[in-house]
């Protein structure tokens, strides 16, 4: 999905990425020449601003990061909430967009819903997207293209499944709640997003899922992504109950930037805007 203003510039040879939340943004600016990551911020609203309009807490971080202002050939919005879906082309009406996502989220009738096409995999994410952030946006950068951070997770999990037979569960990690992903050689087998307290509810969700889908804790493989680390005890549970736990590998992405592993890895959907 995109919104257009008039604006031509000359060509910068530089993109824009900023994945947004009600919680806070993060952004990269890259360089298209030699598609690498030049630069990247994280910006984290605190407890006490969480009173505040989001329109405000984004304008006051915005003045703080120049970076923000520049000119960029492209730009592009990634919005990270827990309102969207995937919807099989095949059972896929673009008029009944709010019908797909009833099941699993509260809808309005006010609310806004658009999708993505994830085409290689003809399937599409349906979602509802921080409008009053899009607005504000618009007024701030101009044209840009926006999407789901979920449709840029299952493409890249999904490309990396390739000629895998084996079913494998990847958790992508975040503060208060996770995405757990279940894929087999291409094929998308569950996606849900669960919120999580203890650690013990983090290995509630994995053996449950596990035992749905007729998984060994002996024999599959989890793979972890997010701000997990292994220091944490989320990670120490999962370690003593399912056998193969792994760090999604992210060294092919650490070839175009200069973040750390756990950068990374914790950035992963924004790095591959």
């Amino acid at each position: 999905m995109a919104f257009q203003n008039t604006n031509i510039t000359s060509k910068k040879y530089k993109k824009l990425s900023i994945q947004v939340s009600l919680s806070g943004f993060s952004f990269c600016c890259f360089d298209t020449l030699n598609n690498t990551i030049t630069s990247f911020n994280e910006v984290e609203f605190t407890p006490t601003q969480k009173g505040s309009k989001i329109e405000e807490l984004y304008s006051d971080a915005f003045k703080k990061h120049p970076e923000l202002k520049e000119t960029y050939d492209d730009i592009t919005v990634i919005h990270s909430n827990n309102l969207s879906t995937f919807v099989p082309v095949a059972l896929f009406d673009e008029n009944y967009l709010g019908s797909y996502l009833q099941y699993n989220t509260k809808v309005f009738e006010t609310d806004f819903f658009t999708y993505d096409q994830i085409s290689n995999y003809e399937m599409n994410t349906v979602y509802i997207p921080y409008v009053n952030i899009n607005n504000f946006l618009i007024d701030q950068v101009g044209s840009f293209d926006y999407k789901h951070a979920n449709s840029i997770l299952i493409e890249k999990i999904l490309e990396a499944s390739k000629n895998n037979d084996d079913k494998k569960m990847v958790v992508n990690f975040n503060p208060d709640h996770f995405e757990l992903i279940v894929v087999q050689n291409q094929k998308l087998l569950l996606f849900n997003s669960f919120e999580y307290q203890t650690p013990e509810d983090f290995l509630y969700y994995l053996l449950f899922t596990a035992e749905q889908l007729s998984l060994n804790p002996e024999s599959f493989h989890l793979e972890l992504l997010g701000t997990i680390t292994k220091n944490d005890p989320f990670y120490a549970i999962a370690y003593k109950y399912i056998r193969n736990v792994t760090f999604l590998d992210v060294s092919r992405l650490q070839e175009k930037n200069s973040y750390s592993t756990a950068q990374n890895q914790k950035h992963y959907i924004l790095f591959q805007s």
